[in-house]
């Protein structure tokens, strides 16, 4: 949908026209149409994702170093 949105606001479509040609592909939303605010914030991301890309992928880095070093530890059985 994204890829969608950015062609189309590329051709000059404001997020309001092209709000009602998008349909949810999966989930519990499924078959209908995403907020203006959900393509806003969709939009806010990828922005954020284009301006910093070195932050993105230190972040997912982290994120992988902290499950792959997280212990999974029983809970101990109570007598």
């Amino acid at each position: 949908m994204l890829h969608t949105v950015l062609r189309r606001r590329a051709g000059g479509e404001s997020v309001e026209q092209i709000q009602p040609d998008l349909i949810i592909p999966t989930g519990k939303r499924k078959g209908q149409n995403p907020s203006v605010a959900s393509i806003y914030r969709a939009l806010a991301e990828h922005a954020t994702r284009e301006a910093y890309p070195e932050a993105v992928e230190q972040a997912h880095a982290d994120f992988t170093a902290s499950r792959g070093s997280a212990e999974v530890r029983p809970k101990a059985a109570s007598t």
